[in-house]
């Protein structure tokens, strides 16, 4: 690419936008802006659009969409449209958008570097779709294993309101949601793990800011074969070898949810009871980091052709 690339963040003003804002500054990219009273005109977000080589949609689903179509509208004008990337879950299923886990499967980044549409991951989905895809691919758990799925994020995964209601009144200590088990992440995470069966997703908040932990018990006489714990750590450390951003841990006693704050990086491990034929996969992770702002980054490197972001990993 000639020069530098330029960025339009659309909804810079929000949690995730200002996350990907302050990480965009180890990149070498010109980030362009609308003035505050103009953010909503869409004449002045389509002259942006216009003039840049990608933009970054920070909004709600509704919103998101609308501004993907004003982009192929560009297209269709025979305008310069920019490349897209999205952050909301509008098009995390969308056949005609590209997902943006690049450590996914082999292939996944070279599909992210040249499509001119990416969805983002979802926080929860991230861990969740990184424990069990590869062991889907790998025929130990069946398409239609009856999977739970439990989940703790820092209070910064809610947005600007429930950051102030913490902040500000020091709570709830935990709070557990999602209960009519129609979550908006369930379909990525059903998707991309390769689940035919749709998994029980139980997630929850805690009193920390940032952090994330992803859990999934397993009873390891059902899965296909006399798996054992090292079988699942074995299968996981081989599909993520080579990775800077996801690793395979030795599990231990207990874990912390916020260890990784600040961080992109994501760590798996497996928590294994032979004896009692059981085992936790855990993924744990910062859920603004490769949950979010920092997967958006890795993202937006791979599109535009540049070296990762110099954040610390």
């Amino acid at each position: 690419m000639d020069g530098q690339a330029t960025v339009f963040i659309d909804g810079e003003a929000g949690t995730t936008g200002l996350g990907i804002r302050e990480r965009l500054r180890g990149l070498p990219v010109t980030v362009r802006s609308i003035a505050a009273e103009h953010r909503k005109d869409p004449s002045a977000r389509r002259d942006m659009m216009e003039s840049v080589d990608l933009v970054v949609l920070c909004l709600p689903d509704a919103a998101s969409r609308d501004a993907a179509g004003m982009v192929e509208s560009i297209a269709r004008a025979g305008g310069q449209a920019p490349r897209i990337l999205d952050a909301s879950t509008a098009f995390r299923v969308d056949p005609d958008w590209v997902y943006g886990f690049p450590e996914m499967g082999q292939g996944q980044a070279d599909a992210i570097r040249t499509s001119r549409q990416v969805s983002n991951p979802g926080c929860y989905p991230t861990g969740a779709i990184g424990l069990l895809r590869p062991l889907i691919r790998a025929g130990m758990m069946s398409p239609d294993h009856p999977v739970t799925i439990n989940a703790v994020s820092g209070y910064s995964g809610g947005g600007r309101t429930m950051i102030e209601a913490h902040e500000r009144d020091g709570g709830p200590a935990f709070d557990l949601y999602g209960l009519t088990l129609e979550h908006k992440h369930v379909p990525e995470i059903t998707h991309y793990s390769g689940l035919s069966r749709v998994p029980v997703f139980v997630p929850s908040v805690g009193h920390f800011p940032q952090g994330m932990i992803v859990s999934i018990p397993l009873h390891l006489d059902m899965l296909a074969g006399q798996v054992t714990g090292a079988d699942l750590r074995a299968v996981l450390a081989a599909f993520y070898a080579g990775s800077d951003l996801v690793s395979v841990q030795d599990a231990g006693p207990g874990l912390v949810a916020d260890t990784l704050a600040g961080t992109d990086r994501m760590e798996l491990r497996v928590h294994a009871n032979e004896s009692r034929r059981q085992a936790v996969l855990t993924a744990r992770l910062d859920n603004l980091g490769k949950g979010a702002s920092g997967a958006a980054i890795q993202n937006i490197a791979l599109m535009l052709g540049l070296a990762p972001s110099a954040r610390p990993a």
